[in-house]
């Protein structure tokens, strides 16, 4: 079962992924995870990535979904994937069909966690970060020491309140469109509520998947 997972920043995508997989049997697939592991072993779309990020420039879709599809050619994903952060765009959902079309394969479900933008907002303020070993925190404040190296915990940037509601602002732009797309493109949609604990989540995902 190939699967979209959707929703806003701080929405819980990258909680709830593994989770769902793992109940599913299947791999999950985030961008930034295979973007970086191209870029280290050297693969030729990952050399041509690092060329844009050295620069600071955006990856072009054209350049991900390649790295995407060489990574779903691998065995590991013959029986379905979880698709993390892949598809942000309208482009990017095109793309991505396209390509898994030359692997005989589709999305078979496109699943958004639904969560207020101001509930995104209390969640992305309480994470903290450890500024030298980069552990993340949910229950310790800036300037706290970090449980696993002792170094100094702190707030990113684009966490912080103002930050995070353009960020929701981006995604109501840029991304909200791309679920409007599946849903002319006669896509499976599922909306899940993704308030409360995180295992009562990952259940309701599977219910509406009917699993």
């Amino acid at each position: 079962m190939n699967i979209v997972l959707f929703g806003k920043p701080g929405a819980g995508k990258g909680t709830q992924a593994p989770k769902i997989a793992e109940a599913l049997g299947v791999p999950t697939l985030a961008t930034g995870n295979v973007l970086r592991a191209a870029v280290k072993l050297g693969t030729p779309l990952g050399r041509e990535a690092k060329g844009f990020m050295d620069r600071g420039d955006l990856v072009p879709d054209s350049v991900i979904l390649g790295i995407v599809r060489e990574e779903l050619a691998r065995p590991d994903y013959a029986s379905g994937v979880i698709l993390d952060g892949v598809v942000r765009t309208v482009p990017q959902a095109e793309g991505l069909e396209g390509m898994l079309k030359t692997l005989g394969r589709k999305v078979d479900a496109v699943v958004s966690l639904e969560v207020p933008d101001e509930e995104i907002v209390r969640r992305m303020g309480s994470r903290t970060v450890c500024s030298t070993c980069q552990t993340p925190y949910s229950d310790l404040a800036p300037g706290a020491k970090c449980r696993n190296c002792g170094g100094v915990v702190m707030r990113r940037s684009d966490d912080e309140p103002e930050a995070v509601r353009n960020r929701l602002k981006v995604f109501t732009e840029q991304t909200v469109p791309v679920f409007d797309w599946y849903r002319r493109n006669g896509a499976r949609l599922v909306v899940v509520d993704a308030n409360g604990p995180v295992n009562d989540v990952t259940q309701r995902v599977l219910h509406a998947l009917g699993k």
